[in-house]
This record gives structure tokens, C-alpha cells and sequence, in this order.
């Protein structure tokens, strides 16, 4: 990303004293704390960590607290901190099918087993401001649903659902008990998918042909065409807004597509590593995920008997939305894999992949702010020059 050309010294330090007080507001209201942030606008704070690619909620909500809760610029920060990190090692693919589940949810099953758990979500609400959240004195909308009976927070499942368990700490997670006050399930809920793969009716997920090592793409620049596993990298990390609408415009027609919510779960996942001097797998902590799998249009041949396909998405933290839109994408782009006949923007990788950083994108749009005096005058000089000729022509 661009960042700010050397100026008048004295005229910078003055910005940055208004941007500090920009920052703190009035100073008659208290002053945001890190922790209030984290802990009350945690769907902010996810999004920030997942399009840094750095899963650490207290200093994704440091980074919206020093940018104003601009998060474009508070993923900015996120990633120069991420540079300065050092590697010591690799975890071991998570299993999301032992994920302790807040919410679990698929539109394909009416029953299903481990059934649905609604956990928190928007989904059910009437979409009202509620000026009760004003603190000043005035009601709050109240929420009844008759089939179930009133519950400490801390017992709250879905109606019908497993007792929750016991929770556990999660030092990867919201404040140290992400579990707490969720609609854990007891035991790790199956994928809904899976009895449709036994049976042949959706493919299969399993690693690509000869299982590659997967790229990192923070280290290696990309190059298209890219395998699915560095796709699904950039996809996790690029803008939300950006994939949202590519994911959109596959639904209205700009791409072969035809999805159902296949499995859609959030909740925490066991983070393993196996240390070089014990050789075995150790568990080091928990990390919130989101996972989306979509049962897109089924496919076949003459030799292939027909079934569905899939598109994937998993970003960190709580981001239905974002791991939708991420699968919906996944998806089209996978249209050479199917033979398709690839017709809209959203099947061309490297036209959706190379635009949907919002930290490059903001950069170069940004950087037109800074001084580009040489620039213009050379293009006025031009212009002015093709002037005087074309009116001397006409003379």
C-alpha cells in the first residue's frame, strides 16, 4: 500500500496531533477501551482479523481503536504487525468436524443429525432500531419465543438441541471464554454433507491430485492460473464487500450457479502442532472459525454418473456472511475443473482474485491524494501543446 511522501515536517506533526485528537472525540464521553471494543463490536473485530490473516481479537480491536474504526485501515496495521512476527512453525490442518459449534445451521435438512442450532445471529430479528440501546431510559425491544422456556445464558441452547458442555478455556478466542454464554453442542456435530458423499450424490472433498504442498501467499507473489488452495487463500483474506458482490452477481445470472446452504457452523476449533523434538501432534489453544460448504448444480457424464458439486469457504472469527459469498466464489472458479464455459466476470481468477485486496486497492486509490506536480505539468505541457498546433492547422 502507498504511504505518505515526505512533506513539511512541521505541517505533518500538526495532522497527526488532529488526528489524535480527531481519534479521542469529546472529551466530556468516555473514551473507548480496547476491551469494550473487543468484546461488544466482536463481528467488526473478526472481520478485521480475517482479511489480516491474523487471528489475535485484541489487537485487531487495538488496530479499529488507532484507525478510528475504519477497518480497511485497521487491517492495514494488522498486516505490517503480521510482517514483523516470526514463523516458528506450521499447525496441523484444523478439523472443523470436532468444531464445538455456537451455531449450526443447513438449509437442505429439515432433521438432521446434531439439528440446527441457531446460536447468535441477526437471522430472526425484525430488523428495528432499538432505541432502548440509547441508555436513556426509554424500552428495549423485547424478543419472546414462546417454545422455550427462560434459561441462564451461560445453559442457552437451541430449543431441543444437546445440553451444552462444559466450557472450556479458549486462549485463541474472545477474551479467554469464547465458549461461555454459547450453544455449544456436547459432542462434535457431523457434516451435514457426509452421508451424501457416502451415498455419491455430492462429490467427494478430498485433496487435490497427488496432495500438493499448499503456497503461502504473505511469501510467494501470485501467479495465474492458481491451484484451488491458494484461490481459497485469497478469497479468505480479500474485502468482504468485494466477494459479497462477486458472490452476488454469480446468483443473478453471471455464472452457471445454482446454490443451497449445504453446512454453515461458527464456533471454536482445536489448534494442533507438532513440535520437532516430540513428533507428535500437542494441542496449543482454540481459534473461532466460520465454515460455509454450498451444494451448487451437480454435474456428470457418460462415464461420470451425475452429483453435486461444492463450493467452500472458512475465514476466521464469526463471518457468515464472508464465508458464504467466499464459497459461492469458489465455486464459479472452478470452472475448468467441469468443463464450463466460463461467461461472467466472477469465473475469471485472476480478474477476482487480483482486485479483492482492500488494502492494495485502497492504497492505489489513495495514493492519488499524494503529490504528483511533475505528473500534471508534464500532461498540461502536452495538451497545451496539441492546442496551439490544432489551431494553427485551422488557421
Amino acid at each position: 500500500m502507498y504511504i505518505a511522501v515526505k512533506g513539511g515536517e512541521q505541517a505533518i506533526a500538526a495532522s497527526l496531533r488532529l488526528l489524535d485528537a480527531a481519534r479521542r472525540g469529546d472529551p466530556q464521553v468516555a473514551e473507548l477501551e480496547v476491551a469494550q471494543l473487543r468484546a461488544q463490536l466482536g463481528l467488526l473485530v473478526d472481520r478485521v482479523m480475517a482479511e489480516a490473516s491474523l487471528h489475535d481479537p485484541e489487537l485487531a480491536a487495538l488496530a479499529l481503536k488507532q484507525s478510528r474504526g475504519d477497518p480497511i485501515e485497521a487491517v492495514f496495521l494488522l498486516r505490517a504487525y503480521r510482517t514483523t512476527l516470526p514463523r516458528f512453525g506450521y499447525s496441523e490442518p484444523i478439523v472443523t468436524d470436532r468444531m464445538r459449534a455456537q451455531r449450526r445451521v443447513s438449509a437442505i435438512f429439515k432433521d438432521l443429525p446434531g439439528g440446527q442450532v441457531l446460536g447468535p445471529t441477526f437471522d430472526y430479528t425484525q430488523r428495528l432500531l432499538d432505541f432502548g440501546l440509547l441508555g436513556m431510559g426509554l424500552p428495549s425491544l423485547a424478543v419472546r419465543v414462546p417454545a422455550c422456556k427462560p434459561e441462564p445464558l451461560e445453559g442457552l441452547a437451541a430449543c431441543g438441541s444437546k445440553p451444552p458442555s462444559r466450557p472450556q478455556p479458549s486462549p485463541g478466542g474472545r477474551g479467554g471464554n469464547a465458549s461461555e454464554g454459547a450453544a455449544s453442542a456436547a459432542e462434535p456435530i457431523a457434516n451435514a454433507l457426509d452421508h451424501l458423499s457416502r451415498e455419491g450424490l455430492v462429490e467427494p472433498a478430498v485433496p487435490s491430485p497427488g496432495d500438493p504442498e499448499p503456497p503461502d501467499i504473505t511469501r510467494d507473489p501470485p501467479s495465474y492460473p492458481m491451484n484451488r488452495a491458494a484461490r481459497l487463500q485469497m478469497l479468505a483474506r480479500a474485502d468482504e464487500g468485494w466477494v459479497l458482490g462477486m458472490g452476488y452477481s454469480t446468483q443473478r445470472g453471471y455464472a452457471h450457479t445454482h446454490p443451497f446452504g449445504g453446512d454453515i457452523r461458527f464456533g471454536a476449533v482445536a489448534l494442533e502442532l507438532v513440535p520437532d523434538e516430540l513428533g507428535f501432534a500437542v494441542e496449543i489453544g482454540e481459534i473461532e472459525v466460520t465454515e460455509c460448504q454450498m451444494v451448487n448444480q451437480f454435474v456428470g457424464s457418460a462415464k461420470v454418473a451425475p452429483q453435486f458439486t461444492r463450493g467452500y469457504g472458512l475465514v476466521f472469527g464469526h463471518g457468515e456472511r464472508k464465508a458464504m459469498a467466499m464459497s459461492l466464489v469458489d465455486r464459479v472458479l472452478r470452472a475448468d475443473e467441469f468443463d464450463e464455459e466460463r461467461t461472467s466476470p466472477a469465473q475469471d481468477g485472476e480478474f477476482v482474485l487480483s482486485h479483492g485486496d482492500n488494502v492494495e486497492a485502497s492504497g492505489f486509490v489513495q495514493h492519488l491524494k499524494l503529490p504528483h506536480y511533475v505528473t500534471f505539468e508534464s500532461e498540461l505541457h502536452l495538451i497545451r501543446a496539441l492546442r496551439q498546433g490544432a489551431q494553427e492547422t485551422t488557421r
